[in-house]
């Protein structure tokens, strides 16, 4: 089964059987859910912002989604390929109602999906997701008469508007940047970061490299911005001499770089620099969820500034963002939100504010990146039968590391003093995901598995 239902939208791979796959009329059954919900919310016409990354089955998908919302009498905007980011930009730009991205990020090309955002351009809330996926299953959706059916239209600048919008930023100074004449090697996995971060670039004055820059949505290597899928541009950077690497998934929304001499930058450390360059200049408490890395709570230390950690999931952590007015925030994945354009990991955003730190700053890429204290991740499994009380394992540790500084907001966080581990059980698989953090690799796996050996012990 590879259809996945959740309350920010659905998910699956392309083809197969009914309600089991993400088939034709899977993706007519939840975009008319959609649809639906945001007609309820308002009296008059509507209007929806769709978009879509570069993978094969995008504009088929994209036909679907377009025609069930006409069909509901919903007028539909089409920014046609684009970017995660660009989409939650371009609806309230265009004052629409709401909006659709058609891609599964980071998943292969045989996956897509559906992407539900608010009429603020912003992830739909929890509760919001529950009542689509009921009117998804329920008979009471009702279509639009002839007369009445919505509009289509054919929006061609979208990307140029973001990019706009960037440079609009006082944090962005393309001009600084455009006078170091930056050489960058860019990887875009064939999608839609080849029209858009290439041009952004380019108009930055950076001398760019192309690595599969051509939106065909053939990925050439697994499309996560992994240090196991990066290897031909580690080894690209330093041949070409260039002053870093900048890779970016297929929906732009996650943001890895490469040093200079080919190593990789990190991409916890993504948000760890560009949070450094913002607290630098404004003041404000930064975000980040409870597995990312405990470098951004030094880097905010490090200015004085609040640092607060929300659950999992982009949606909770701009919910912690706007609870606690932070001036940046974001994932541990490489994903960087700037409240100041708008509340999604925004890759273009991210490499613009990046840039202009490289250049403010005078130093390199790698000099960057050995400003911060070194932390090292480990990221594990524990396999569990369906009898097994997890939540009970999780109170049992909580209550035996109560001295610890303990958080279960999501799942259980127990920080240490130079360390941490993270237990977060899946709602779909009898697993326990844990997440450690420590000085050196070495320790990172040892407490991992410590604490494999614990939970074990206590099954």
């Amino acid at each position: 089964m590879s259809l996945i239902k959740s309350i920010s939208g659905i998910r699956g791979t392309i083809g197969g059987t009914i309600g089991d796959n993400l088939t034709p009329l899977d993706i007519v059954k939840f975009a008319s859910a959609y649809g639906s919900w945001i007609k309820s919310k308002k009296q008059g016409s509507c209007k929806v912002v769709i978009g879509r990354d570069a993978r094969i089955s995008g504009k088929i998908v994209s036909d679907l989604v377009s025609s069930t919302l006409q069909a509901l009498g919903i007028d539909v905007l089409d920014l046609g390929l684009s970017t995660t980011p660009t989409v939650e930009v371009l609806v309230p730009h265009l004052e629409a109602d709401g909006g659709i991205i058609l891609t599964a990020s980071h998943n292969p090309k045989q996956w897509n999906a559906l992407k539900l955002l608010n009429e603020k351009g912003e992830f739909i809330s929890g509760d919001e997701g529950k009542l689509i996926l009921e009117l998804a299953e329920s008979n009471e959706l009702i279509f639009a008469e002839v007369d009445d059916l919505g509009k289509y239209k054919q929006i061609d600048d979208a990307i140029s508007i973001h990019i706009e919008k960037t440079f609009a930023l006082p944090l962005v100074d393309v001009s600084l940047v455009a006078s170091k004449k930056f050489k960058v090697v860019v990887d875009c996995v064939n999608s839609t970061g080849g029209i858009s971060l290439v041009p952004m670039l380019k108009r930055m004055g950076c001398e760019v490299v192309e690595m599969y820059c051509e939106p065909n949505g053939q990925f050439p290597h697994n499309p996560e911005p992994l240090a196991e899928h990066l290897g031909e541009i580690m080894k690209r950077v330093p041949q070409e001499n260039a002053d870093l690497g900048i890779v970016v998934d297929p929906d732009v929304d996650r943001l890895a770089f490469v040093n200079e001499d080919g190593t990789l930058f990190g991409e916890e450390y993504t948000l760890v620099a560009v949070a450094d360059y913002i607290l630098q200049n404004q003041l404000g408490s930064s975000v980040s969820n409870l597995s990312s890395s405990r470098a951004l709570r030094e880097v905010a230390n490090r200015h004085n500034q609040e640092y607060f950690a929300s659950a999992v999931g982009e949606v909770n952590v701009v919910e912690k963002m706007k609870e606690t007015n932070a001036v940046i925030g974001g994932e541990g994945n490489g994903g960087i939100i700037y409240p100041e354009l708008h509340y999604g990991r925004d890759s273009l955003v991210g490499a613009a504010l990046f840039l202009t730190f490289m250049a403010k700053s005078e130093k390199s890429c790698k000099e960057i990146r050995e400003s911060y204290p070194p932390f090292f991740m480990s990221k594990k499994k524990i396999q569990l039968t369906p009898q097994v009380d997890v939540d009970a394992i999780l109170k049992a540790l909580e209550n035996k590391y109560k001295d610890e500084n303990c958080t279960t907001i999501d799942g259980l966080k127990i920080d240490f003093p130079t360390n941490w581990i993270h237990f977060r059980k899946s709602n779909t698989e009898p697993i326990v995901r844990i997440y450690t953090e420590a000085p050196t690799q070495k320790e990172a796996d040892a407490l991992a598995d410590n604490f494999i050996e614990e939970v074990s012990n206590m099954i």
